[in-house]
């Protein structure tokens, strides 16, 4: 009976998670989520219009249908949560999913709908499960792709907005040094600065706080040159990330005879590899995995990526 249970658990885990090629039940399960989610964003936006106000029943009863349907996908995914982090107990696995990114995101789409009616907004959140849809992929990741590049760039992402926000603090107090006299009202200390200092370096420039005094102008030429150069750090970094990756991808994408040196295995269920992070499985086994396959789609893995059984993974030995 227990064994039951726990196979009926397991099918309606592998239901709720991104289809995979094959499984009609879980595709078909992610396109009625999408129609709910399009609905609900739908919902909300016709709100907004006056001429909606006539047909405000059925609006409130599709986006109670909606956040019904929310309500019964997060509580499966709270009782399928064993599976998703499976080296944890069942308490410990409930408990990360609940303060993962998906189940906050999954508890603010609900909870807003009963209780926080000032905040709207929040409801706006559950279109971010839209973007699970692009790990769907005929050939490659796509989202994958995007998040390697801001994780393996994040510590020069961090650099460079550190360098924008000192520059915008420190331009902030220059400008109420130079202007706070001739203009009290508009830099009447160094924080209304910031909003100047903030239009200037991101280059927006609103025009409705400007400087009057010679000193004040002189700076503000040369915050507006800092600006452009400093910003185009992130661009910069971002981008070279992108070519780095594509080509990656582009070098292991050739047949696999033309990479040489490269193993190629299909993850079982007694593999070693199972269950296990890329990290972890480079640091035990000494290898060095350069991509994998799973469901068709090829992955461009990161140190968090975790391999699942039916993957086929390429990789290098490390060792001579």
């Amino acid at each position: 009976m227990k064994t039951s249970i726990s196979e009926k658990k397991k099918r309606v885990f592998d239901i709720i998670q991104i289809g995979k090629r094959g499984d009609w039940a879980s595709r078909a399960f992610d396109l009625f989520i999408v129609a709910a989610i399009v609905a609900n964003i739908a919902v909300l936006f016709i709100e907004t219009f006056a001429w909606a106000e006539k047909y405000i029943t059925a609006l409130r009863a599709i986006e109670t249908v909606t956040i019904v349907i929310f309500g019964i996908e997060y509580l499966l995914r709270i009782w399928t949560a064993e599976f998703l982090y499976p080296k944890k107990s069942r308490i410990k696995a409930v408990l990360r999913f609940l303060v993962s990114f998906d189940g906050i995101v999954d508890l603010c789409t609900i909870l807003p709908f009963f209780f926080l009616s000032g905040f709207i907004a929040f409801r706006m959140l559950r279109v971010v499960r839209i973007l699970h849809l692009f790990r769907i992929n005929a050939y490659y990741d796509s989202i994958n792709v995007i998040t390697s590049v801001l994780i393996e760039k994040k510590n020069q992402l961090i650099s460079s907005i550190f360098i924008i926000l000192v520059l915008m603090m420190a331009s902030s107090l220059c400008m109420y040094s130079a202007e706070h006299e001739i203009q009290p009202e508009v830099f009447s200390n160094a924080f209304s600065g910031i909003w100047w200092s903030t239009s200037t370096i991101l280059t927006v420039g609103y025009g409705d706080i400007y400087p009057v005094t010679f000193l004040g102008q002189i700076m503000a030429i040369v915050i507006s040159f800092l600006g452009v150069g400093v910003v185009a750090i992130p661009t910069g970094i971002i981008s070279a990330g992108f070519v780095e990756q594509y080509t990656r991808l582009q070098n292991q994408s050739k047949p696999r005879g033309s990479a040489k040196g490269t193993v190629s295995i299909t993850v079982e269920e007694t593999s070693p590899f199972k269950d296990k992070t890329v990290i972890e499985s480079e640091n035990k086994f000494g290898i060095d995995i350069v991509v994998f396959i799973r469901s068709g789609a090829v992955i461009v893995p990161t140190d968090g990526t975790r391999i699942q059984t039916g993957d086929t993974i390429i990789y290098r030995s490390l060792e001579e």
